[in-house]
């Protein structure tokens, strides 16, 4: 009889990554011709951060790389998932090219490829230029072709040393986040009036993947935040208010790209879209890349307040606004991160089985180009960080990407979200995500147990081979 793995299973030339995002690691914020973004405004304000934290400074990754790039060298993934800033390579979102923006990325590129990491860089994760912004940020229909202006920049300078190309990350958190509730920048309140963001984010990733191509540049693909979608009960207007929320949370982001078509069921919600429009979005990916964390539960307003609850379940610590057609529900019964979201591995099983359900072969290979916990764990007496439920997430995470290939869904690669502890947007430096302690006072990097943990699933994934 054959004994199961100690560690977690994944098929022959499977893709094993890390995660970042410039704001989240970067700093230098002011430095080498850079120009303020979105969020330096946002965290410029007061009460918008936790504890008044920034991206000032970060994990000062800009000046310290080469330390982390040896980290991932030592870690042995096969990718590096990053991303540009936008504003360091074109300080005014548009017009005049940084030349010492372009070098720093020069710099990191060309150490990754030293170290044997693939450079996997998205395009945009949020961070818009403060003067695009200013001019509408992604409900001004010109930031799009703005940023297929900027991914074509991009695109001739590195096509011949990135192998892989994600355009935007997580449009949905901007449109609803950013656009729609004001947890997160630009911090507008604009409810469903926050849709149009929806689709000209969308129509930039269409411009970004026809500027790569005509770079020269392949392998691209997106990295869209997704979660199924749990009715809270059986009552139809509880299963109504669910499917709601199922489309502008997880198909509108899904269907434009993968099919040209926004859902049914959006008809009317959306402003009238160009037939061309849905062209460009639906422009053909080599990928498709899924950021998970938990499941959704969705139930009609007034629902905690029938069964007595103390009221909506929260996103981040704020509630949404109670005139919306949906609210959230806790889910019970799950462990929870130190950021309160619930731990179930199977939804991602559920869902990338449903990807696979909805879409058939429009569906190319998926990557999850995201997933992590919050694990608050510092260091002991001895510097040691015990992070065993880290371990235990990312296992068992694994362990449902191997079930779901097991059930047919074409899975490549994996990215952990973090390499290192990072300024976490809204709630700043209070919620740990790396495989790194970051001390945000000195900036010393310590390898946590879950760090050696997955080096060795990687080094026992490839002793297989």
């Amino acid at each position: 009889m054959t004994q199961p793995s100690p560690f977690p299973v994944l098929p022959q030339g499977f893709v094993w990554g890390v995660s970042t995002a410039a704001y989240q690691i970067e700093g230098a914020v002011a430095e080498d011709g850079r120009g303020p973004s979105s969020w330096d405004a946002f965290c410029a304000e007061p009460g918008r951060v936790l504890n008044g934290d920034t991206g000032e400074v970060a994990c000062d990754h800009y000046h310290r790389y080469p330390e982390d790039i040896a980290l991932m060298a030592e870690l042995g993934v096969d990718a590096y998932r990053f991303s540009f800033a936008w504003s360091r390579i074109q300080p005014a979102g548009s017009g005049a090219v940084n030349p010492l923006g372009l070098d720093f990325y020069d710099r990191l590129v060309d150490g990754l490829l030293e170290a044997g990491v693939t450079p996997s860089p998205t395009l945009f994760h949020w961070d818009t230029p403060l003067p695009l912004e200013q001019a509408g940020g992604w409900l001004n229909r010109d930031t799009a072709l703005r940023f297929g202006e900027y991914a074509g920049i991009v695109g001739e300078h590195f096509a011949d040393r990135i192998p892989r190309w994600i355009t935007i990350n997580e449009p949905v958190v901007l449109t609803m986040l950013g656009y729609g509730a004001g947890i997160q920048a630009p911090g507008l309140q604009l409810g469903f009036e926050a849709l149009p963001a929806a689709h000209n984010l969308l129509l930039g990733h269409g411009l970004a993947v026809r500027a790569l191509r005509a770079a020269g540049a392949g392998n691209i693909g997106v990295a869209n935040n997704h979660a199924p979608t749990w009715a809270a009960s059986d009552e139809p207007a509880d299963q109504q208010a669910a499917g709601l929320y199922d489309n502008i949370s997880n198909w509108i982001f899904a269907d434009p790209i993968l099919t040209g078509r926004y859902p049914e069921a959006m008809a009317g919600m959306l402003p009238e879209v160009p037939a061309e429009d849905l062209e460009i979005i639906s422009s053909p990916i080599d990928w498709y890349g899924i950021n998970y964390y938990n499941p959704t539960a969705v139930a009609a307003p007034g629902f905690s307040e029938r069964q007595g609850d103390e009221g909506p379940a929260l996103i981040d610590g704020h509630e949404l606004d109670a005139s919306l057609p949906f609210e959230l529900v806790d889910i019970d019964g799950y462990p929870r991160t130190d950021f309160d979201w619930p731990v179930i591995p199977a939804g991602l099983t559920e869902l990338l089985v449903s990807f696979r359900e909805r879409y058939g072969d429009a569906l190319p290979p998926v990557y999850i180009t995201e997933n992590g916990a919050a694990i608050n764990d510092g260091p002991d007496a001895a510097g040691q960080v015990a992070d065993q439920r880290r371990i235990d997430y990312t296992d068992a995470h694994l362990r449902a990407i191997a079930a779901a290939i097991e059930a047919g869904v074409d899975v490549r690669g994996y990215f952990h979200w973090s390499l290192l502890d990072n300024f976490e947007w809204a709630v700043g430096n209070s919620m740990r995500f790396g495989l790194v302690h970051t001390d945000f006072e000195t900036q010393q990097r310590t390898p946590k147990q879950s760090f050696h943990w997955y080096r060795d699933v990687i080094a026992g994934n490839r002793a297989r081979a």
